[in-house]
């Protein structure tokens, strides 16, 4: 019989372990996109977000706690975000017209400028709209942002900054991709 208590305990002491390994694994990748973020805030730039399934909707999170604001104790102007994953007419166009494989460079072509910053987001790394968008915005000037996991696959030696989140599994991959979400944000709010 399945042991729901376990499982649970095994889960949560899991998740924490991950976060424990990105601390060490990842802080200086961390601070590095903090350093992108803020000094493109800083130039009036603005950020773009993609990435496939739940990483779409992590785009959509993260978008909106930059635009709105995550930290309440701050009060702050709204930073320029965009999530490229939620016009659902725009994306089965491009998805029909030109490819699912070129739906976020598209997006990237016409809505990016010069010093923007892009986080891409895929598990593995080897997304391939996500690839592409990440290509597209190098060669426009946008600085890129991986939110990646296990080794970064395709997309590690593409971004600007690569964040690798240590695991294989999935679940906790996305959770720590979340975390640092938040985390980019209150620095984000509390130096801008």
């Amino acid at each position: 019989m399945f042991d729901r208590k376990s499982f649970i305990s095994v889960s949560l002491k899991e998740s924490s372990e991950i976060k424990i390994k990105v601390l060490e694994n990842c802080y200086d990748d961390i601070i590095k996109a903090a350093d992108l973020l803020v000094q493109a805030v800083k130039g009036g730039k603005k950020l773009m977000l993609c990435g496939n399934g739940g990483s779409a909707a992590d785009c959509q999170h993260i978008a909106t706690e930059f635009m709105v604001r995550l930290s309440h104790d701050v009060r702050r102007k709204a930073i320029g975000a965009i999530a490229l994953t939620t016009d659902s007419s725009n994306l089965t166009a491009g998805g029909n017209d030109i490819g699912f494989d070129n739906i976020f460079a598209r997006n990237v072509e016409g809505l990016g400028n010069d010093g923007d910053v892009l986080i891409g987001i895929s598990t593995s790394g080897n997304s391939k709209n996500v690839i592409n968008a990440v290509n597209k915005a190098k060669e426009m000037g946008i600085h890129t942002i991986g939110f990646l996991g296990k080794s970064g696959g395709k997309m590690k030696n593409l971004c600007d900054v690569a964040i690798c989140v240590p695991t294989e599994n999935i679940q906790r991959i996305q959770e720590s991709h979340i975390t640092i979400g938040h985390i980019l944000c209150e620095i984000a709010e509390r130096e801008l």
